[in-house]
């Protein structure tokens, strides 16, 4: 099956500008920046406003964004960032970020008023069962970014939520304000010792105990993943991960991020976007691939910007304008 879309970067507030195929979910998007601030000394908060497709992005989505260059050499690859919140009532989405390479400090220049050029949604979002009336997240570092969207949706459906937030120290718990408007919030910290993998358990057990936990949801750290993993194996409860993986183009086609998981007791290379843990079941994966672009042949026609983009990303780009899925 072989199928073309054309496209033209939407310039978020200007419907007139730009076009993106209805039967596309992905787009490109230029997104001016509402605010920039610095939460703390490693993180910063990015507002912008965007398009309706990019405000239909899930819980557990990301956006490959292309950032600015910090200094005079070329930062060649977009940066795959979650979704901290969507605001669809100002038309808005949120992004909290670490500063750590090259890419996130030259995302961190940005100024209001200034364009961010991003692609997605992408990913495979997290979803909540109809039967679920408590949720556990739990997540460290920038993982905890990521799970600031299912406890939104969770709120808003009447899901209780208890937020386990790990971290180093009190000050990089982030987004304890927001965990605490839908639920419980219980940090556990590196500096008094709480976040140990054994104290955590004790924590993971005792809502099962008490029967406040429905599914999981974590992202953020590996050890926590085995341990939630484990833990959701043995009692019977579904649970979702969301992965961070370095990632080239975010569609799937480039296999730059191949991990290998367990799927019914087999070892198997999957692309990276979202594991779904279930009785009895170790891994179930879901792939990163953009449905728009799953067909086993499509080409897509897009705009210069991300076909050199995707030129350094493994995709054959053929005119600077358009690439194939190999």
């Amino acid at each position: 099956m072989n199928e073309t879309y054309a496209a033209v970067p939407a310039l978020a507030g200007h419907p007139e500008e730009g076009h993106s195929p209805p039967q596309c979910p992905v787009e490109e998007t230029r997104c001016p920046v509402v605010a920039h601030e610095w939460v703390n000394d490693e993180y910063k908060h990015l507002v912008i406003k965007a398009t309706p497709k990019a405000l239909a992005a899930k819980p557990g989505q990301f956006f490959q964004l292309l950032c600015p260059s910090p200094d005079a050499i070329e930062v060649w690859f977009r940066r795959p960032q979650s979704v901290y919140l969507v605001d669809r009532s100002s038309g808005r989405l949120e992004f909290l970020y670490k500063v750590v390479g090259r890419g996130t400090q030259g995302l961190a220049t940005l100024q209001p008023g200034d364009i961010l050029d991003m692609v997605g949604p992408l990913g495979k979002g997290f979803t909540i069962e109809w039967k679920a009336k408590n949720i556990v997240v739990l997540g460290r570092g920038v993982g905890l970014a990521t799970m600031a969207p299912i406890s939104q949706l969770a709120g808003e459906m009447g899901v209780r939520v208890t937020a386990i937030l790990s971290a180093r120290s009190p000050e990089l718990a982030l987004a304890a304000d927001l965990f605490e408007s839908v639920g419980t919030v219980i940090k556990v910290l590196d500096t008094d010792g709480t976040s140990a993998v054994e104290n955590v358990e004790a924590i993971l057990l005792k809502l099962i105990k008490d029967k406040k936990a429905d599914a999981f949801y974590t992202c953020g750290s590996n050890r926590l993943l085995q341990l939630m993993k484990r833990i959701a194996r043995a009692h019977g409860i579904p649970g979702q991960a969301a992965m961070e993986q370095i990632m080239a183009c975010g569609l799937g086609p480039c296999y730059i991020c191949v991990r290998t998981f367990e799927i019914n007791g087999k070892k198997e290379m999957r692309r990276v976007s979202m594991l779904i843990f279930r009785p009895r079941m170790v891994f179930d994966t879901v792939m990163a691939l953009a449905p728009a672009f799953s067909a086993a042949s499509a080409t897509a026609v897009i705009s210069p910007a991300f076909g050199e983009s995707l030129a350094h990303s493994g995709f054959a780009v053929i005119e600077r304008q358009s690439f194939t899925t190999l």
